[in-house]
């Protein structure tokens, strides 16, 4: 399996906090079957979370080499989870913010509560350069789930979605556990992830998920979502 959006690079967001707790997360989930991760730390501009690509990447080889020194298999890439900005073109091409894994997918995060006017224009005006949008977990935005015409709009623009694991268990409340009950019937994400942020962590949630996402997709469209799709990024 592959995770391509969680907050286990140290140091950077409100994630995982030390290299040490970094290093105890990806053990668990090695164990628990993912063969590679994408690390996606918050960018988020004029904030705190606004640790530079270069800056990742140092400590992205800290963290290998903690992995390899306790002899843990997994494979480690960089990206970011972008906060919807303006700016998001500029902040790609000056680096300051990482698509993931290098490639063409960018991994954007709208507000929660609020709304960003004219973000759908950002949208277009990065897919016109080339990038392709993956929107983190829609099923956790109030206007999502006050409209959902709002995933019609966007899935028609080719944007892809990405749901995390754990709104079907209800941890982000019921609306969003409702919203990707809808999304997965409707075939509308193209990636599920975990957004998993730190050490203390029950693990058997995630075997929790995939039994009520398997009431809704078939095991092999389960596979696509969280293995073959994330697994194309990293290829």
């Amino acid at each position: 399996m592959t995770d391509i959006h969680n907050h286990l690079l140290f140091g950077v967001d409100d994630g995982s906090k030390t290299l040490e707790e970094s290093v105890d997360v990806l053990r668990d989930m090695a164990n628990y079957g993912f063969k590679n991760v994408i690390l996606t730390p918050h960018y988020i501009k004029d904030s705190t979370y606004n640790n530079r690509a270069n800056d990742n990447f140092k400590r992205l080889k800290l963290l290998k080499d903690a992995l390899y020194q306790n002899n843990i298999n997994i494979n480690l890439f960089l990206g970011n989870e972008i906060y919807i900005d303006d700016d998001i073109y500029e902040l790609l091409l000056n680096k300051d913010a990482y698509t993931l894994n290098g490639s063409q997918f960018v991994l954007i995060e709208l507000p929660m509560s609020g709304e960003y006017p004219g973000y759908e224009e950002i949208f277009k005006f990065l897919q016109s350069k080339g990038c392709k949008i993956i929107l983190a977990h829609p099923e956790r935005y109030l206007a999502f789930q006050r409209n959902y015409n709002y995933i019609y709009e966007l899935a028609k623009m080719g944007v892809y979605f990405q749901g995390n694991l754990e709104s079907i268990l209800g941890r982000y409340g019921e609306n969003a556990n409702q919203m990707i009950r809808r999304l997965l019937k409707e075939k509308r994400l193209a990636f599920l992830a975990t957004d998993i942020h730190a050490k203390k962590h029950d693990y058997k949630t995630w075997d929790k998920a995939k039994h009520e996402i398997l009431k809704i997709i078939s095991k092999e469209e389960y596979d696509i979502l969280i293995n073959v799709n994330p697994g194309r990024l990293v290829d």
